[in-house]
């Protein structure tokens, strides 16, 4: 995520919203400003600015992100059309599995998640809507670098691998040997690397200048989940999203 430039107040704004974590159920004041170190004064001006555009919330005393914001967020082009595009796959592909199904898009080194549909029973996951975890430790993130650009594999195996859980990869070598087995099968797997007991198969969706603009997965409890079972409806839910997305990039033309 871009660090916000401090000396504008449009820097200062986003440094507001960034300080917001998925896990929040409302932050205070006290709060807002130890996270971002604004003076006390530029922060009462910059949340009653927020929060008459309606870019934050405030009740009793704790501010929220704001319903402006999720508008605009809906109206973002590339996104909005994905989602569009993707929802019927993604429901398709959970009647198959009646397991958690993600749509993610890679952002810098990370993953975020757009779209999450699971059931009742779906396994607990650290993953979120507008959620962020790691390229490596992830079967979307590593489906999304091994079609990524050789600059970014570089960056990111050159770099420390932060560990997760017990069997997140942290070895440049066997990442760069499943990166290589991710292309040539058109699938990738995570085997509790993100969080114990949690399995995931994921493919990638391509554009028409074949390059990945997101990936689909299913992810379930080891006890239940056997993911290599779903390899090829995992990547006909990619491969159909990837062809109405060009079909409908044609027609806009």
């Amino acid at each position: 995520m871009t660090v916000p430039d401090r000396t504008t107040v449009l820097g200062k704004a986003m440094l507001v919203l960034q300080a917001f974590s998925p896990d929040d159920r409302g932050v205070g004041f006290t709060d807002l400003q130890q996270r971002t170190s604004l003076a006390k004064g530029t922060l009462h001006r910059l949340v009653a600015d927020l929060v008459a555009l309606r870019l934050l919330d405030r009740e009793e005393g704790e501010y929220h992100l704001g319903r402006g914001l999720f508008e605009l967020g809906m109206r973002a082009s590339v996104e909005r059309g994905l989602l569009e595009v993707a929802t019927p796959f993604l429901e398709d592909l959970y009647e198959r599995t009646h397991e958690t199904v993600h749509l993610g898009l890679r952002e810098g080194r990370e993953v975020v998640y757009v779209a999450k549909m699971g059931g009742h029973q779906q396994a607990k996951s650290p993953s979120r809507l507008g959620g962020r975890m790691p390229l490596h430790a992830t079967a979307i993130g590593k489906v999304l670098l091994a079609h990524g650009p050789a600059q970014l594999q570089q960056e990111v195996l050159s770099g420390a691998l932060e560990r997760l859980a017990p069997r997140t990869i942290t070895a440049p070598g066997i990442l760069r040997r499943q990166l290589d087995e991710i292309v040539e099968r058109g699938v990738g797997f995570e085997f509790e690397e993100s969080t114990i007991g949690l399995v995931c198969v994921a493919a990638p969706i391509f554009d028409r200048a074949d390059e990945a603009v997101a990936a689909v997965s299913v992810t379930g409890p080891v006890t239940r989940l056997r993911p290599q079972t779903h390899a090829g409806s995992v990547h006909a839910a990619a491969a159909g999203i990837a062809s109405t997305l060009a079909r409908r990039q044609t027609l806009l033309e």
